[in-house]
Formats: structure tokens, sequence, C-alpha cells
């Protein structure tokens, strides 16, 4: 009895085990997707990244930020990158992305190496990892195999998170791609690099209520932005995200939250809300509560941002070039 019990459940897991491999292999990204098509896909992307990061360092939060506005809109399939009229980089809340030229540089080295193998949509993903390290952060394995888009409209860019959402609304957003709000929380955290326009922000610091400023903003704090940002000034100038540490992957950006030196409104709501301030909290390492590693958490969280929606198999393509579709 026992013997046939056991030649039982061999059956069933010889029949069981298939299906586990498919659905894992279904997810479509895996770590080393490219080790035997483009061995080399990794070093020459962190290679490519580098080259302009020497240049320019704000190539990184650049590329960081457009990896998030891509997998946001479509998916994760490259779909931002691409040109036309009406296409997603033209939508406003893309208006002001940058780093193109750091993903055509790489696709066209790669397209010497390895024709045809390599999607826009990968090299996107790898090179906001490298941005993150280049900028003294952790780095994380990045699962790839992912296929390029070849739809692009700047109308489903209207549901990006925005710089004045609720921490309600920022959730849903996150929600409805699978993320929670520690998911949520963390990602928001790549803001401790890169900068924002005055024109995102200075309605905080002006005739915000009756009497003045946002009152969440930590009153010293104002005045400082008020002499950056001034009243009907250039809305086109940058400040840093990061209070301090603009240019550093680091944890600062949740001590500016905490000190009310949050610069974009929503940013600044994670402090104000309890249901993200713990998070925030942990970051820090508040004592009394769990406390999380945002280097380890961060790349935790880029995985599962970068698996969104994405398209794998037959699905889409690998385009050529990566600015135009097929």
């Amino acid at each position: 009895m026992e013997m046939n019990c056991f030649n039982h459940r061999v059956f069933l897991l010889t029949l069981l085990l298939p299906i586990v491999v498919i659905l894992v292999e279904g997810q479509g990204t895996r770590v080393g997707f490219y080790s035997t098509s483009c061995p080399k896909v990794e070093s020459i992307v962190s290679s490519t990244v580098q080259s302009h990061f020497k240049s320019d360092p704000t190539i990184a939060p650049g590329l960081l930020r457009m990896h998030f506005h891509d997998c946001f809109v479509q998916g994760c399939d490259g779909s931002i990158l691409i040109d036309g009229p009406n296409a997603e980089k033209t939508a406003p809340p893309n208006q002001l992305l940058r780093g193109y030229e750091v993903i055509d540089d790489a696709k066209t080295q790669l397209e010497s190496v390895c024709p045809g193998v390599v999607s826009c949509a990968d090299i996107l993903a790898l090179a906001a990892r490298d941005s993150v390290v280049l900028t003294s952060g952790a780095s994380w394995a990045v699962p790839t195999g992912r296929r390029d888009g070849t739809v692009s409209q700047s109308s489903d860019a209207n549901n990006l998170p925005g710089f004045r959402d609720t921490v309600d609304v920022q959730k849903q957003k996150f929600a409805d791609k699978g993320l929670n709000t520690q998911d949520l929380v963390t990602l928001v955290g790549g803001h401790t690099i890169g900068t924002a326009a005055c024109q995102f922000f200075s309605y905080r610091l002006y005739n915000f209520t009756s009497t003045g400023a946002d009152p969440s903003i930590n009153p010293a704090f104002v005045s400082q932005l008020q002499a950056l940002c001034p009243q009907n000034g250039d809305g086109s100038r940058r400040i840093g995200l990061d209070n301090g540490s603009a240019n550093k992957f680091d944890t600062s950006f949740f001590s500016n939250l905490r000190d009310g030196k949050g610069i974009l409104e929503s940013d600044q709501r994670l402090w104000t809300d309890n249901s993200t301030k713990t998070f925030v909290q942990r970051f820090l390492g508040v004592r009394g509560l769990l406390g999380l590693t945002f280097n380890v958490e961060f790349g935790k969280s880029m995985v599962k941002m970068s698996n969104i929606g994405v398209k794998t198999g037959t699905a889409g393509e690998i385009r050529k070039v990566c600015s135009k579709v097929n």
C-alpha cells in the first residue's frame, strides 16, 4: 500500500513538474537570457553607460526615470524610445526625459556584435541598473528576454504617476501594475538622484494656502527654495530632488522627507500619510520598527517593475533601430 502511494506521488510529481517549469518560464524573462546568443551584452551596455556618464553624470537619473516611464505605459517594451509625432515620448510627462542617445549608442554596438538579438527594452532595463551602480547604489541581477513593442501613443502616457498625486492615487497606479505600497515607497526613493524643474513644484512655495507656502515644507527650507525658484522666475531651472545629495544613490532622500524637505508634493506626501510613512521610517532605521535596507529592496522592486507587461516569445519584435519600428 505504501509503495503504491509512493508511486502515485511520483506519478503526480512527474505530471506537475512540467507545469511548474512552464509557469516559471512563462514569466518570460530570466537572468542570463543572452548568455549564449550575445554573451557580452551586459558589459557592452555597462561600458556605454559609463562612457556617457563620465561626460554627463545627469544621464544616470535620466535613464532610471526613462525605464520607469517605459514600464508604466504598455509595459517594459521600449515603446518610450520610438519616434513619431504622437509617440509616447511626446506626452507632457515624457518631454523632459533624456538619455536616448545612450540607448542608441549601446544598440549600435550590439547590432555589430549580435545583430537582431538584443531588444531595446532589455538595453534600457540594463542601463537603468548600471546608472544606479554608477551613482554608488548596489547592483542587482536584471532578468532579460523582453521583446520590443510596436505601439507608442502619447495618449497612453496620461496615467503615469504625477507630481500632484495623493498617496491613494499613487498606490492605485502602482497596484494597477502589480506593485504594492512598499514597492511604491522604494521606487519613488529613486528620486535620491536627479533633479526637478521649478515649474513642477514652485506652486507649493507661493499662495499654496491663504497664509502662504505648503505647510508640509520645512519653513526654513521654503525660503531656500524661493531663492532658487523665484515667483514668475525661470520655470525650467532644475533643483536636486534629494537636497544635499542629488548625485549619490543613498537614503538621504528619505531623511529629507522626514525633515519636510521633499521637493515634489507627491514625494513629501509619503511622509504625511501613515500607510507610506512606516516604510520611510523603516528605511531610516527608526527604532522599534523592522528595518529595511534600501539598496537591497530597490533591486527587488526594480525587478518586479521591470517585468510589468513584458512581451516575450513571439510577441513584439527585436528592433534594428530603437527609435523605429521594423
